[in-house]
């Protein structure tokens, strides 16, 4: 019996969806659970995976076509099965009129012109070496020099009047005496190359001490021209790429961002992480039973928390500016939007009511939702809903930057990587101690400098009294 593939529905905010990729074709054999197509919504891409066994015998749409969501896309079945039933509107493949005709006129078009080329003879080309030495070669040699890129000028010849002949070239590419294709031998005899078996590269060319010249220089050009390769590959920019492009555009040309930098002491979190792994090492997690030893918190899980508190009690800065209508949106509960970085662009899944949860549950869920992120398979409606957001440019060595406000809210925290910084010691000297720069970027439309940095303030002050803050 015939079976409809919908367009899913991920989450209430979608109505539909873009085909990213089909990984089957009419006609294909299929599992349950075997990959379908891909889709995209504006936050994240998602594999459909067929529901039973059987043949595609429909397809519907192509890819790049925007699908309203429970549609269908194709049918699962029997060879010779009825499927115009579930043709549906605005189909572009099967069942779409003339659409579908062309597509079948195209179709038919394949088989002959794959006799044509099928028919067609297969143009060889054959490089013949280069050789300036001294010594005549054997057309088979010559071929297998070619075939292997053998460097000729250092063949010892073994034929009647110094002639090099085949098994010479066999010698030649057991000793490793060859170059890459690209290459050539337009190189001085007897270089060691950096290829397979000391095979002489196109990079070698720039590095060869009698190469450093304008003569060199045109050899690399001339190597490089000579190369298999495309100059350059256009990539189709992705869904998700254009509603970052979207989104990052209409943050900057439509607000008044303004960043503002401080830096903190950074030994009182580092001090409280070592003591709970230390602890955890004694295998104290167990004895004492305290979810926060089952997983350390890491260095971003700690400012998560620190923010979520400490923003409670500055509402100008969890809220959003809905400038076209006139409206502060104040928030009674902090949703800590958390950037994170996937192979799709950026993605900023929500903690939910952070300002409520412990630090081990805000670290076990920003983890959790950084991973459905990862693997692209998380809800959209997870992707939507911050009052404010936390970006962390830290594993990147970064010691500053300005963070891009997620619109419609009315600041970003940016989170650094860890340095030393110098300041007066005691007795007049100076000590070294570990510093983070926290940038807090803000829209100047909703919050002036002033409570800007206080807020800023007030999180450096949590931050560097972290083990007092949560005594409170």
């Amino acid at each position: 019996m015939a079976v409809a593939v919908i367009m899913p529905r991920q989450g209430q905010s979608v109505e539909s969806c873009i085909i990213g990729e089909w990984h089957v074709a009419k006609g294909d054999k299929v599992s349950a659970g075997d990959k379908l197509f891909t889709y995209e919504t504006d936050k994240a891409t998602f594999d459909e995976e067929a529901p039973a066994d059987g043949e595609i015998i429909a397809v519907f749409f192509e890819e790049g076509d925007d699908v309203p969501c429970l549609l269908n896309v194709l049918v699962i079945g029997e060879a010779g099965e009825s499927w115009e039933e579930f043709i549906p509107e605005g189909a572009t493949a099967d069942g779409a009129g003339a659409g579908a005709a062309a597509a079948t006129a195209e179709a038919a078009s394949v088989p002959e012109a794959a006799a044509k080329a099928e028919a067609a003879p297969a143009a060889t080309v054959v490089t013949a070496p280069s050789v300036a030495g001294e010594h005549p070669v054997s057309p088979r040699a010559k071929g297998l020099a070619a075939k292997h890129n053998v460097d000729l000028r250092l063949t010892a010849p073994t034929g009647p009047n110094g002639r090099i002949i085949e098994r010479d070239v066999e010698a030649a590419i057991d000793a490793g005496l060859v170059a890459t294709t690209a290459a050539g031998q337009d190189y001085a005899a007897g270089i060691a190359g950096s290829g397979i078996g000391g095979a002489v590269r196109v990079e070698d060319l720039s590095k060869l001490p009698e190469l450093q010249n304008l003569e060199g220089a045109a050899l690399v050009d001339q190597a490089v021209a000579g190369l298999d390769e495309v100059e350059y590959t256009d990539d189709k920019i992705t869904n998700i790429r254009k509603v970052i492009a979207r989104s990052m555009h209409a943050s900057l040309s439509e607000m008044a961002q303004l960043t503002l930098n401080a830096s903190f002491d950074a030994s009182n979190i580092l001090a409280w992480r070592n003591r709970l792994k230390a602890l955890k090492e004694k295998g104290m997690d167990e004895k004492l039973g305290l979810a926060i030893l089952q997983r350390v918190p890491t260095i971003n899980d700690i400012i998560l928390y620190a923010v979520s508190r400490t923003v409670k009690k500055y509402p100008d800065c969890n809220a959003h500016y809905l400038a076209d209508e006139n409206i502060f949106r104040h928030f009674n509960r902090v949703h800590l939007g958390v950037a994170v970085d996937t192979p799709r662009g950026l993605m900023v899944p929500v903690v939910r009511n952070a300002d409520l949860k412990s630090i081990s549950q805000i670290s076990a869920e920003a983890r959790d939702l950084a991973m459905q992120c990862m693997e692209g398979a998380i809800n959209p409606d997870k992707i939507s809903g911050s009052t404010i957001t936390i970006t962390n440019m830290g594993r990147s060595g970064i010691e500053s930057f300005t963070p891009v406000i997620n619109p419609p809210e009315t600041c970003i925290v940016g989170v650094s990587s860890t340095y030393e910084k110098v300041r007066s010691g005691k007795d007049g000297g100076i000590e070294l101690y570990p510093a983070m720069t926290i940038s807090l970027t803000i829209d100047h439309r909703a919050i002036d400098g002033a409570p800007g940095a206080v807020f800023l303030q007030a999180l450096v002050q949590t931050l560097e009294n972290f083990d007092l803050f949560l005594m409170g």
